[in-house]
């Protein structure tokens, strides 16, 4: 097994690894590229040095027999570096270069590899540009409807999450549920409302994401980190507090109005159906 350029521990399985295929050993089982070989180069997070002429230290490597070679020694040289970004221009770009490599980048506090980039030929990059600029404006145009689609999925799913905060925690304003729905459902933040269970409505997301809005903004939470208290312990110490008010919304007689799922037949359900183009 080829050996990591920056970190002795093995990356998590849903990235390219160090122990995927180099120049030397490329197979048909690369995480690079399900469909056909791949091959691998690494933005190194050390300075390292070519094995073979010295050189460096190295922007981009290759690993042959787990030591780091520089590009023009990998026979990698003539390639072209194409940053992540634009899923067409990299797609065309690949599609239309013999011979190409997936590069990669180990990142610390997520201990795993990840895709920066490709290196492809630079006929086959100044082609695929000549084709993206060719069908650009449809592409705007498809992007533009997609977005439209996604942001009608994000408003439903919102009311849904809200709807069920308020058939949860029925003592909770309305006005609040909406808020914390918003808060907690945000697409790309990474909060509990885009998890698996929050897009699945369970009751133990969205009690989180109700606990984690009290906890911020009903209780001295904030400052005590502010001043210097360790996360841990400033918890702990808000948690009767937290506690207590989700317990009172919880008890709370229902207010009227809908529940999460008394929106059925008005287009408001979740998780919606597929949408159409």
């Amino acid at each position: 097994m080829a050996s990591s350029p920056d970190s002795p521990s093995a990356p998590t399985p849903s990235a390219p690894t160090p122990s995927s295929p180099t120049p030397s050993t490329p197979t048909s089982s690369s995480p690079t590229s399900p469909a056909r070989p791949g091959l691998l180069a690494f933005q190194p997070l050390k300075r390292r040095r070519c094995a073979e002429c010295r050189s460096g230290p190295l922007r981009l490597l290759v690993l042959e027999g787990g030591e780091p070679r520089c590009l023009d020694c990998a026979d990698l040289g003539h390639l072209v570096y194409l940053p992540r970004g634009d899923t067409a221009l990299t797609l065309r770009a690949r599609e239309g270069s013999g011979l190409w490599a997936v590069v990669v980048r180990f990142h610390r506090r997520r201990a795993r590899y990840e895709r920066q980039g490709v290196l492809v030929e630079e006929a086959a990059l100044a082609r695929a540009e000549e084709r993206c600029l060719a069908d650009a404006e449809a592409r705007a145009r498809r992007r533009a409807r997609d977005a439209v689609r996604r942001a009608a999925r994000d408003v439903r799913f919102t009311e849904a999450f809200a709807a069920e905060i308020g058939r949860l925690f029925p003592g909770c304003p309305e006005d609040r549920a909406h808020a914390i729905a918003a808060h907690a459902a945000e697409r790309g933040s990474g909060r509990v409302g885009r998890s698996a269970a929050g897009r699945a409505l369970s009751e133990g997301a969205v009690t989180a994401a109700v606990g984690a809005a009290v906890r911020h903004t009903a209780t001295p939470y904030d400052r005590l980190l502010m001043s210097g208290v360790p996360r841990g312990e400033a918890r702990r110490r808000i948690a009767p507090a937290v506690a207590a008010t989700l317990r009172a919304w919880r008890e709370a007689p229902g207010r009227p109005g809908r529940d999460a799922h008394a929106c059925e037949g008005e287009g408001h359900t979740w998780p919606p159906g597929p949408v159409g183009n």
